[in-house]
């Protein structure tokens, strides 16, 4: 496949951080990488190629050098380490999730990130993730993947005729308003509860008893498709391009990639939506523990410190793209536009982890290979979000960049981005774990 071809692959089957690991996790297994356990005995070889799985959310992938002990001669970084993540704003499913109003069969949610709320209305929703089953062992509960196969749940917008001031702009309650309804329980009365409807129909699609089911992790997402617009084709409008995008250029980077004599490293991390301070967040210990493991696994333990300081971290994630009908909400002379290449994000309040000797990396590489690139900085009035770049550097103080694509309508239920940029992302990507 193309990759435009794998990046709709990956918005199709990426519903959830577990279906995104998963699949991103298929690739890697077809690339000839082997999997490890963090609980488990490694074994590397001289230029093996592995993947791991963390809690199922986040994932690592890495190649080892052909010979380790060059690694403390190398003149370039020695390990090079790309970051995006997994997650995105969305809805999820509460426990006791049923809720009956006038008939109506509802699911109870929470807004998870920072999600458009109103983007979210009128269109048609599904659910995926996992569900903890009661096992043969209390310390091994079953663990089932699940993604609805038809369109499940819709939030449905107010009339106008009982809204008049719609078009001036409404805010949505978190709870009142954001609850999907799910089906007609006719018969109900108000406010009575329901034989868990939910549970009943989770438990038919999984094949388990309802009493079973111990706890779940469930993401409402977007069910539409990702498409081509634009009288040339243009733009891709999809749901979850922020981070799939990133996700599915580093897995190619990494499958591609032709360097030998260092280790290269991509992290897929969980919880960035949500501030990146959890156990497979990028604000956790574990890839500095992750790089200690393999330094040691190579013979390495010793050098270990002096080789970690000659490393370089890429943090992958979207930037904001010129709005045509908001041009004044960008900086005056720093303001990318679709289609014209990644970004190299910067910020002096490190809120985009701002190097200047690793933007001059990423430049050079972009000139000699004749990738397209473009500086994304904030309005000063006007402070935006943060990536996992500042937050994953506090813990591993190397040279740090943040890259990505511009995107408008970032945070949407269904977001935009130029066509042409993908490929950007990933020839420099590959460019970078190659040189």
């Amino acid at each position: 496949m193309n990759e435009k071809d794998i990046l709709f692959d990956l918005l199709k089957k990426g519903v959830s951080p577990i279906h995104t690991v998963e699949t991103c996790a298929e690739r890697l297994r077809e690339a000839g990488f082997a999997e490890l356990s963090c609980g488990g005995e490694w074994n590397l070889v001289p230029g093996g190629r592995y993947y791991i799985r963390h809690h199922n959310t986040t994932l690592f992938a890495f190649t080892n050098p052909a010979e380790a002990r060059q690694m403390e001669k190398q003149e370039t970084p020695a390990v090079r380490i790309a970051a995006a993540h997994t997650d995105f704003p969305c809805l999820r499913i509460k426990p006791a999730a049923d809720i009956v109003t006038g008939g109506y069969a509802q699911v109870n949610v929470e807004v998870y990130g920072g999600a458009i709320l109103n983007t979210w209305l009128d269109r048609p929703l599904g659910i995926a993730g996992r569900v903890a089953v009661r096992g043969q062992e209390v310390f091994k509960p079953e663990m089932k993947l699940f993604v609805s196969e038809k369109s499940l749940l819709t939030i449905p917008n107010l009339a106008i005729h009982m809204n008049r001031e719609v078009n001036k702009g409404v805010e949505l309650n978190r709870q009142t308003d954001m609850l999907p309804v799910a089906g007609l329980l006719l018969g109900e009365e108000e406010g009575q509860r329901s034989e868990e409807y939910f549970l009943t129909y989770l438990a038919g699609e999984l094949g388990v008893k309802k009493e079973d089911i111990l706890d779940f992790e469930l993401t409402v997402y977007c069910r539409e498709q990702p498409e081509y617009i634009g009288i040339s084709d243009d733009f891709i409008s999809s749901p979850r391009l922020d981070n799939l995008t990133s996700c599915a250029a580093l897995t190619s980077a990494m499958i591609k990639a032709k360097r030998s004599g260092g280790i290269n490293m991509i992290a897929l991390f969980d919880h960035e939506e949500i501030g990146s301070r959890s156990k497979q967040g990028a604000g956790s210990i574990l890839l500095h523990d992750l790089l200690l493991r393999i330094f040691h696994e190579l013979g390495l333990s010793e050098q270990a410190d002096r080789i970690l300081y000659q490393s370089m971290f890429l943090s992958v994630d979207v930037a904001h793209g010129l709005h045509p009908n908001q041009a004044a909400k960008m900086d005056p002379t720093n303001k990318p536009v679709l289609g014209r290449g990644l970004c190299i994000k910067e910020a002096s309040a490190q809120s985009y982890a701002t190097d200047c000797e690793a933007v001059g990396i990423i430049q050079q590489i972009c000139r000699e290979k004749g990738i397209p690139c473009q500086k994304f900085v904030n309005r000063s009035d006007m402070p935006g979000g943060g990536t996992l770049g500042s937050i994953a550097s506090a813990l591993l103080p190397v040279k740090t960049v943040d890259i990505g694509i511009p995107l408008l309508a970032m945070h949407s239920a269904r977001e935009l981005m130029g066509a042409a940029d993908q490929q950007a992302l990933v020839d420099l990507t590959e460019a970078y774990f190659s040189l």
